[in-house]
């Protein structure tokens, strides 16, 4: 065998390189090739799936990623459940019993006022130390950031309306005129507290709900929203571009 090796011409030595090199960069290419299937794959599959409203973000993200998105989502479980039974608790009570809110808070300080001033009297009759009441002093802070978040969201809405009134948006308008429309009909159902309480629990059902069933729920929107572009589409060919709207005449100073 080592004799017909080395007895080999140098054409065939030549005609195995080649086939050997061949072989080689037919290794390299396809192992390159899956390694850029693999690198490529995940981003891909990424790009294709949909998420309900476009977010890109996980649902705990979304809703703050803090201690609110905690109790929505039910991470800390104590917390959500007293949330909830708290809301039910008040609902119940100005809801179902009647009970106005006014006759409810000047009762409850009463009786707190009545138990305190007792206790501060009798301490040493009953051999027990003096309650501990804190002097309560309310930051101003935490009421700037409120008033200020507030202010910022009824500027905005006060800027989109303008808009609206002035002709600029067609869609905006239709999208305000809708959520109107479903906002007071749903009013005439029921009473603010209820509507309030309502919005609680489904703030507190929903979200974990539909983080546990994302991959299923995520399809049927898709179907869902390119059937309501569709029709979107069909309206606005037959209707919305037919109605002549006015370009704004600039201000003379």
């Amino acid at each position: 065998m080592a004799d017909e090796m080395e007895n080999s011409t140098p054409a065939e030595e030549s005609l195995l390189e080649k086939i050997a090199d061949k072989i080689h960069d037919h290794d390299s290419s396809s192992s390159s090739d899956s390694d850029n299937e693999k690198m490529e794959s995940p981003s891909a599959v990424k790009e294709k799936i949909y998420r309900l409203f476009g977010r890109e973000k996980p649902v705990h993200k979304v809703f703050g990623g803090g201690k609110p998105a905690d109790v929505l989502l039910w991470r800390d479980k104590k917390l959500s459940a007293a949330v909830l039974g708290t809301t039910t608790a008040v609902w119940v009570l100005f809801e179902l019993v009647e009970y106005h809110l006014l006759s409810f808070v000047c009762h409850i300080s009463i009786l707190t006022l009545a138990v305190l001033f007792l206790w501060s009297n009798a301490h040493s009759f009953i051999n027990k130390s003096p309650p501990q009441i804190p002097e309560i002093h309310v930051a101003e802070e935490p009421f700037l950031l409120i008033a200020s978040a507030i202010r910022n969201e009824v500027n905005h809405a006060f800027t989109v309306l303008r808009n609206i009134a002035l002709g600029k948006d067609l869609k905006k308008l239709l999208k305000v005129v809708a959520g109107l429309w479903v906002i007071s009909i749903v009013g005439s159902w029921c009473h603010l507290l209820t509507l309030i309480y309502i919005c609680v629990v489904v703030l507190h059902t929903v979200p974990v709900l539909y983080e546990k069933n994302e991959d299923k729920v995520d399809p049927m929107a898709e179907k869902a929203f390119i059937e309501l572009k569709k029709q979107y589409s069909v309206l606005d060919e037959m209707v919305l571009s037919k109605i002549p709207i006015r370009p704004l005449k600039p201000k003379v100073v």
